[in-house]
C-alpha cells in the first residue's frame, strides 16, 4: 500500500497558472511560487465585490481520538467529489505547523487520494506565511524588550509583560524562560517564555483582517504590557505595527494549489482550534466564496472547539452564513469514545459503538443550536462491518440526519460521491438559520458559562484566583464586550482530557484569561491547556529523513 507521500510525489500536478485560469483570475493577480503554487492579490477581492457568493460547507467532526477521524481528507475529497457533480468549488484550508508534522500528529495536507498537493511543500516552509508572523511577532518582542532597556519611556512595569516569544515548533524547554541575562547591556531580567507561533496573536490576526491597512491596524491595538498604574501598552505605542505589517504584506495573500484531482484549493493562514481559533484566514474564505458555486471548508478538532470558534468568531467579524456541517466519525473512533483499546478497535462491538454515538449524536445537537443544518460523513476503514455502519445509519437516520460512508482516502472524489449529492441535497432542501450562541455584549462569565453548558453539555465553571483577577481587570480595562475563544483540550467535551464519549456533571476550570485586543476576543485557558506543545517520545521528525536526489520520505 502508497503511502500518502508517495501517492503526492506521484501525482501528474498541473501548472498552477491552468488552476488559476480555471477560476478566471487574471494572470496579474498571480504571484507564482514556482511552478504549482501561487499567491493570488488582495486586488482579486476587491475585483470581486459585487460577484454573488457561493454556498459555505463547514466540515467539522467528533472528538477526535488515536484511531483518526480523517476531516481534513473529507475536506478535500469532499470538495473533488463536488467537482465530478459538475460543480464549481473551491475548497479553503489551514495551513500546516511545523510543531504537529514533526510532532505526533504528522502533516495536514489530506491523505490517500484526497490530498492537496504539493503536499511536501505545504507540511513544510510552503510560501514562508508562518515565518513572516512569527517575525512580525519577535519583532514586536523584541522592540517591547528594547523599550525596557532604553530608559523605559512608557513607564512599563516588567512584572506585567504579557507578550511571549513564538517558535513554529514543539519544544518545551522554551514554555517558561528567564531573558536579559548577562548585564545591562544584555536587556533588563524578567521571567517569560515562548508559545508555538499558530497560538500567536498574530496568526489570529492575519486569519481575520479584511485587508493589509485591517492587519495593520489590528496589530497597533494589540496589548504587551502594563504600566507601572495599571494602563495597558499597545504596539502601536511602540511604534511597531507599521514594520510588523511590512514582515506579513505578502504573508496576507492567500495561496493557491490543487487537490490531485485539481479541485483548486487556497491554503492560507493556521491557528490552532485548541489553543487559538482554528480557522483558515477570512480573506481566503471570501474570495473562495467569490470564485465558486461552493467553498468547501473545515475547522479544527471537533466541533466543540474549531466549528463552535468558526461560528460564534469567524463568522461574526466577517458576516459568513454556513449553508451546511458536515461532521465526520469513524466506526474506529465512536468505538473508541465507548471505551475499546485501540489494539480492539478492529473488533465489532455495537455496545461500544453505541456508547461513542453519544459523542456524536452531541456534536449534532450543537450545531443545530447555530442553526445549521448537518450531513455526518462516516470515514470509511476496512475493519467496519455491515451491521456496525448500519447501526451508524439508523441512528442517524432516526435523528433526521442525513449521513453517508465517506471512501475519499482510497478512491478519491469518486469515493465522496454519496456524500456530495446528500451535502447539495441538505442545502437544498434545508435551509440555514444561522445565529451566533451569545452577544458579545454579554458579561465574560455568562459567554464562558454558555459555552461550557451549551456546547461542552458541562454543569458549571470553577474560576481561579489568578482568572478572576483578569476579568476583572479586562472589565475595568472596557474589553468586557469582546467574544470568546476557548483555549481547551480537543479529546474530551470536558477540559479533562481522559474524559471520552460525552460525560455530563462536570465543572470546567478556567485558570487564565487572556486578552487578544488585536484579534478582537479574550482567550479563556482551562485545564492543563499548553500553548506551546511538546514533543512524544519518539517525534515524526525521527521517521522523516532526505535522499541524495533531494526525495523526502517519512513525511505523512
Amino acid at each position: 500500500m502508497k503511502t500518502d507521500i508517495q501517492i503526492a510525489q506521484q501525482a501528474e500536478l498541473k501548472p498552477i497558472m491552468d488552476i488559476a485560469s480555471t477560476l478566471s483570475i487574471p494572470a496579474e493577480e498571480v504571484e507564482l511560487y514556482g511552478n504549482y503554487k501561487a499567491k493570488i492579490s488582495l486586488k482579486a477581492l476587491e475585483r470581486l465585490q459585487d460577484q454573488q457568493e457561493g454556498k459555505l460547507i463547514l466540515v467539522t467532526a467528533i472528538n477526535p481520538t488515536p484511531a483518526g477521524e480523517g476531516k481534513t481528507t473529507t475536506t478535500v475529497g469532499l470538495g473533488d467529489a463536488l467537482n465530478k457533480l459538475g460543480k464549481k468549488v473551491v475548497i479553503a484550508l489551514r495551513e500546516p505547523s511545523l510543531g504537529p508534522s514533526f510532532g505526533v500528529k504528522g502533516g495536514a495536507a489530506g491523505g490517500g487520494y484526497a490530498q492537496v498537493v504539493p503536499m511536501e511543500d505545504i507540511n513544510l516552509h510552503f510560501t514562508g506565511d508562518f515565518h513572516a508572523i512569527t517575525s512580525a511577532h519577535n519583532l514586536l518582542a523584541a522592540m517591547l524588550d528594547n523599550s525596557l532597556q532604553q530608559g523605559n519611556p512608557l513607564n512599563i512595569d516588567p512584572r506585567q509583560v504579557v507578550f511571549r516569544r513564538v517558535v513554529d515548533l514543539n519544544d518545551r524547554a522554551l514554555r517558561n524562560t528567564i531573558i536579559g541575562l548577562g548585564g545591562r547591556n544584555n536587556g533588563v531580567p524578567r521571567e517569560s517564555g515562548f508559545d508555538i507561533t499558530v497560538a500567536s496573536e498574530i496568526m489570529a490576526i492575519l486569519c481575520l483582517a479584511k485587508d493589509l491597512m485591517d492587519l495593520k491596524e489590528r496589530c497597533g491595538r494589540i496589548v504587551v504590557a502594563y504600566t507601572y498604574d495599571g494602563k495597558p501598552v499597545t504596539a502601536a505605542e511602540l511604534e511597531a505595527a507599521g514594520s510588523m505589517a511590512v514582515l506579513m504584506k505578502d504573508a496576507i495573500k492567500p495561496n493557491l494549489v490543487q487537490t490531485l484531482e485539481h479541485t483548486p484549493a487556497f491554503v492560507h493562514g493556521g491557528p490552532f482550534a485548541n489553543i487559538a481559533h482554528g480557522c483558515n484566514s477570512v480573506i481566503a474564505t471570501q474570495v473562495a466564496l467569490k470564485l465558486g458555486d461552493y467553498c468547501v471548508t473545515e475547522a479544527g478538532f471537533g466541533a466543540d472547539l474549531g466549528a463552535e470558534k468558526f461560528f460564534n468568531l469567524k463568522c461574526r467579524f466577517a458576516d459568513l452564513k454556513p449553508a451546511c456541517t458536515v461532521i465526520v466519525a469513524t466506526v474506529r473512533a465512536l468505538k473508541s469514545h465507548g471505551g475499546v483499546k485501540k489494539e480492539d478497535l478492529g473488533q465489532e462491538n455495537l455496545s461500544a459503538l453505541a456508547k461513542g454515538f453519544e459523542n456524536l449524536e452531541k456534536h449534532l445537537e450543537n450545531v443545530a443550536k447555530f442553526g445549521v443544518p448537518a450531513v455526518v460523513a462516516i470515514n470509511a476503514f476496512p475493519t467496519d462491518t455491515k451491521e456496525e455502519l448500519n447501526y451508524l445509519y439508523q441512528r442517524c437516520h432516526e435523528l433526521g440526519i442525513e449521513v453517508a460512508l465517506s471512501e475519499v482516502w482510497a478512491k478519491g472524489g469518486q469515493g465522496g460521491l454519496e456524500l456530495a449529492e446528500k451535502v447539495v441535497k441538505t442545502i437544498e432542501n434545508k435551509e440555514s438559520k444561522f445565529q451566533v450562541l451569545y452577544e458579545s455584549r454579554e458579561p465574560i462569565k455568562d459567554k464562558i458559562q454558555k459555552i461550557v453548558q451549551e456546547v461542552y453539555g458541562g454543569r458549571d465553571v470553577a474560576f481561579t484566583a489568578e482568572a478572576e483577577k483578569h476579568i476583572q481587570r479586562f472589565n475595568e480595562l472596557g474589553y468586557s464586550d469582546l467574544p470568546i475563544c476557548m483555549a481547551k483540550t480537543q479529546y474530551s467535551l470536558s477540559d479533562d482530557m481522559t474524559k471520552n464519549g460525552r460525560p455530563s456533571d462536570f465543572t470546567v476550570t478556567v485558570r487564565e484569561v487572556r486578552l487578544s485586543a488585536g484579534a478582537g476576543f479574550l482567550v479563556v485557558i482551562t485545564g492543563s491547556i499548553m500553548t506551546m506543545p511538546g514533543l512524544p517520545k519518539r517525534p515524526a521528525a525521527c521517521a522523516i529523513d532526505i535522499d541524495e536526489q533531494g526525495k523526502i520520505v517519512g513525511l505523512f
